[in-house]
C-alpha cells in the first residue's frame, strides 16, 4: 500500500512543480492529520488542516519542525475544555 501511495504523491509532487517528500515529512503529516481528525472527532478536520500546514511550511526553513509545531497547536486547540 506503501509503495501506490507514494506513487501518487510523488507523481503529485512532480505535476506541482515541487521537490517529493522525505520519509520525515509524510510521517510529520500523517501525524497532524491524525490529531486533527480524532483531537475534533470530525475526520474532515484532516484535510484542511494539512491543506493549511502546507501552505506554511512550503516557505518554511525546517518543515518538519513547522508541521510538528503545527500538530502541538492542533493538539492543544482540539483538546476538550477542561471544567473548573
Amino acid at each position: 500500500m506503501a509503495d501506490r501511495r507514494d506513487d501518487v504523491i510523488n507523481a503529485l509532487a512532480e505535476r506541482a512543480g515541487t521537490n517529493a517528500l522525505t520519509a520525515e515529512e509524510i510521517e510529520a503529516v500523517l501525524a497532524l492529520a491524525a490529531v486533527a481528525a480524532h483531537g475534533t472527532g470530525d475526520r474532515t478536520t484532516a484535510p484542511l488542516a494539512s491543506f493549511l500546514a502546507g501552505i506554511a511550511a512550503a516557505g518554511a526553513d525546517d518543515r518538519i519542525r513547522l508541521l510538528d509545531e503545527l500538530r502541538r497547536h492542533v493538539a492543544e486547540t482540539s483538546a476538550p475544555a477542561q471544567l473548573d
